[in-house]
C-alpha cells in the first residue's frame, strides 16, 4: 500500500524534528493546562469545606498548606512531563509503522 501526501509530510517532517521535539521545554507547555485545571479543581474541592475533618487538620498544621503547594506544582510538572513524552512516542510510533509500510512496498 502506498503512501499518502500527508503520510509522506509527517515522515519528512518527523525526520527533520524528531531529535529536537524530544528535547525542548517548550513542547511541554501543551501538559499544562491540563495540570494546572487538575490542581485548580483539587484546590478548590479542598478549600470549600465539604469534608469537615480534613479542613480542621488542615487549619490546624501550619505546615498543611506548603505540602499542597509543593504537591501541586509536582503535579503540574508530573502531566506536563508525560504528556510531552506521550505525544514524542505516539509520533515516534507512528513514524515507524510508516517507515516499515515504506519499506515493504
Amino acid at each position: 500500500m502506498k503512501l499518502t501526501d500527508e503520510e509522506t509530510r509527517f515522515m519528512e517532517y518527523w525526520e527533520q524534528n524528531r531529535t529536537r521535539k524530544r528535547r525542548t521545554w517548550q513542547h511541554m507547555i501543551w501538559g499544562l493546562p491540563l495540570g494546572i485545571i487538575l490542581v485548580v479543581a483539587t484546590f478548590a474541592n479542598f478549600l470549600s469545606g465539604w469534608y469537615r475533618r480534613a479542613d480542621m487538620q488542615f487549619r490546624a498544621d501550619s505546615s498543611g498548606f506548603v505540602v499542597l503547594l509543593l504537591a501541586a506544582i509536582g503535579i503540574i510538572v508530573f502531566i506536563a512531563v508525560f504528556s510531552a513524552r506521550h505525544r514524542w512516542d505516539q509520533h515516534e510510533q507512528r513514524y515507524r509503522e510508516l517507515q516499515a509500510r515504506k519499506e515493504k512496498n
